[in-house]
């Protein structure tokens, strides 16, 4: 019985670490300015349809019309 104890702290101690890491990334996400939102969104728009995603987004349009 003994051992499920340590399974169980391993496992609490476990879940501690994963919401730590996660607000640490909230933390980061939400320290952006509006304005430094602004300028990365308009340098990927400026990478056009080569950058990561852009060309699905024009074969969906293709679909569509």
């Amino acid at each position: 019985m003994r051992w499920w104890k340590v399974v169980g702290l391993a496992g609490v101690a476990g879940v501690a670490a994963t919401g730590v890491v996660i607000a640490r990334a909230e933390r980061r996400r939400q320290a952006y300015t509006p304005e430094e939102i602004r300028t990365r969104l308009r340098a990927r728009l400026e990478e056009g349809p080569d950058g990561p995603g852009g060309s699905e987004g024009d074969a969906r349009a293709s679909e569509q019309s």
